[in-house]
């Protein structure tokens, strides 16, 4: 256990409300829908980009909420959505190194494992499926520990709310589109990824054209202008028209359904464009993404307010009429618990392993200036990643670096080494390409946004001050991924309520009765969740439930039941009995 973390919740549990918040939006038990897609950054028509061809989520953000200052906690996306399904920073649950679950082709030991939050950390969604409603995501997960089966009622690729049992039951959809992914920019991703490990400079495959023109998109100044550049430019754009088209099918089935009066629409990336320098790195290009909610009943309008994606999580269950647990380190934007925190005067994020390569870098922006801490300057800011040198703008910036032929700009991302300190001024050099932090006009910038990096890295109890090797085995001791306990079920019988034939034994599971009983249902393993089927007449296990408290049993039931404790192996099943009426 990360013992760094008790701050983080005095913190929380000390924390007052805002003095000033917007009037709380008020819908009864309204349905969600996420829509959410990959590796993309505000470049929407709603956002000012003409070059994007966006007509479905212009539409949505002409009658929501577009917010303009959205950062997620990473680069990158595992780290992101680990923070995103708890409302806790990656750094805070171990969960900072790209790729845990899974090995790169050149990983390192100890990968791979699944991390181990703290104790009294959940899914959000767990809360939400405990306040009944129903939680599907369609598809991805990728959470940086075994996604538990207590957090979704349904996760596939074919997971929707119409797969509800109960048509009046509010839900929490999900629907994450993967088209504009950086593999898809690739021009041949199946050769492209069967190349990785090549040497720099290799020719890509040909690639065919777009629909974008690319004499028509802006070349960063980070970036050589070549064809090559361009094209992998006016590819993203593709993708995200196709993005587009596939939001606007789902949003047109809730209409079809006759929920949309009834249902607030989020739309968000999970980190910035996955081109080089954006994905993975912690400058506004890899952080800043779309937020649009949507509001039935709400005029448009445009929010400038700082926001972090550890608000995701509280706000949904504000939304839902559930207060955000202590320990969520975000704010609820909107709903009943709107106010919960004070408004963020700082957001931060973490860039730490990626596949087979260690790095540490910290940053903290408010909202004009951003601060970033290299712990690692003797390394270049380009590392070799095989699956991020497979982009042909990657492959280009290699092959002009290595001929000398980029200019003092381009030239500073390909640098050996790197500068302890960054300080960038983002309202004039959006850009980030002048460097701040050595310049004395700005220490009292530079100060300030150094002793808030400070105080933020001891409260979160930051992981990354550790080693992977040190924190895994405190997590999987001797490189063994702990059991969670067996649950057992439990009758709360008493002699006025029910009455067992046999004699009560409350530490046996099931047993007969002579008239209804309240069962609940325990595992010895701190901090586990529990998930429980019923038998049908043939045997046959029905849905999987969460337990979120006792059931009452009416006729004769017999349950199976596994427990949980997350980047645990889950428990073996347990069966029980209740027979009602019975002398058998």
């Amino acid at each position: 256990m990360n013992w760094k973390l008790l701050p983080l919740l005095l913190l929380a549990a000390c924390s007052t409300p805002a003095t000033e918040s917007p009037a709380p939006v008020m819908l009864e038990r309204p349905n969600i829908l996420w829509i959410s897609t990959e590796d993309m950054g505000p470049r929407l028509g709603s956002y000012g980009d003409s070059v994007a061809r966006t007509p479905h989520i212009n539409a949505l953000a002409a009658r929501g909420t577009r917010y303009t200052r959205v950062f997620t906690t990473a680069g990158v996306c595992s780290p992101s959505r680990a923070a995103i399904i708890t409302g806790m920073h990656q750094v805070s649950l171990g969960a900072h190194h790209m790729r845990t679950l899974s090995g790169a082709p050149f990983a390192p030991e100890p990968t791979p494992y699944s991390v181990v939050p703290p104790h009294y950390v959940k899914t959000f969604t767990e809360y939400l499926r405990a306040a009944g409603y129903f939680t599907t995501n369609n598809v991805k997960e990728d959470y940086q520990f075994e996604t538990p089966m207590t957090a979704w009622d349904v996760s596939s690729d074919r997971a929707h709310w119409r797969d509800r049992p109960n048509p009046d039951q509010p839900f929490f959809a999900v629907f994450n589109f993967t088209t504009t992914h950086e593999s898809r920019i690739w021009p041949d991703p199946g050769a492209a990824y069967e190349a990785m490990g090549g040497a720099a400079g290799t020719t890509p495959a040909q690639a065919a054209p777009t629909d974008t023109d690319p004499t028509t998109v802006t070349v960063p100044p980070y970036y050589p202008d070549t064809p090559t550049v361009r094209r992998d430019i006016a590819q993203q754009y593709d993708n995200i028209a196709t993005m587009d088209a596939q939001a606007g099918t789902i949003l047109e089935q809730l209409e079809e359904d006759g929920l949309s009066e009834n249902t607030i629409v989020f739309f968000w990336s999970d980190h910035g464009d996955g081109l080089p320098r954006h994905k993975r790195w912690l400058y506004d290009s890899g952080l800043l993404v779309p937020l649009i909610i949507h509001v039935p009943g709400q005029a448009g309008k445009v929010s400038d307010e700082l926001v972090s994606f550890l608000d995701l999580a509280p706000t949904v269950l504000s939304l839902a009429g559930v207060e955000p647990p202590a320990h969520m380190q975000g704010r609820a934007l909107l709903g009943r618990y709107t106010g919960n925190r004070q408004p963020h005067e700082y957001v931060y994020a973490a860039r730490d392993r990626f596949d087979e390569q260690y790095d540490m870098v910290r940053a903290v922006r408010d909202v004009r200036y951003k601060y970033i801490r290299n712990y690692r300057p003797e390394k270049p800011y380009v590392l070799w990643m095989a699956y991020a040198n497979v982009m042909p703008t990657m492959q280009e910036l290699f092959r002009l670096h290595a001929s000398g032929e980029l200019n003092d700009v381009q030239s500073l991302w390909m640098a050996s080494r790197r500068p302890v300190h960054e300080l960038y001024d983002t309202d004039s050099d959006p850009y980030e390409v002048n460097n701040l932090a050595y310049n004395a006009a700005y220490k009292e910038e530079l100060d300030r946004l150094q002793n808030a990096l400070d105080n933020w890295m001891r409260i979160t109890g930051d992981w990354g001050l550790q080693s992977e090797l040190e924190m895994v085995e405190s997590m999987w001791p001797g490189g063994e991924q702990p059991l969670t306990a067996a649950p057992a079920i439990f009758p709360r019988a008493t002699a006025r309520t029910a009455i067992r034939a046999d004699g009560l034994d409350q530490n046996a599971s099931g047993g007969t009765f002579e008239r209804p009983v309240e069962v609940t249902m325990y595992s010895p393993t701190q901090g586990a969740s529990i998930a429980y089927t019923t038998l049908d007449e043939s045997g046959q296990e029905q849905r999987w439930l969460l337990y979120s408290g006792p059931i009452v049993v009416t006729q004769t039931t017999t349950f199976h039941a596994r427990a949980i404790r997350y980047g645990y192996a889950v428990s073996p099943i347990i069966e029980a009995t209740f027979a009602i009426g019975s002398s058998e």
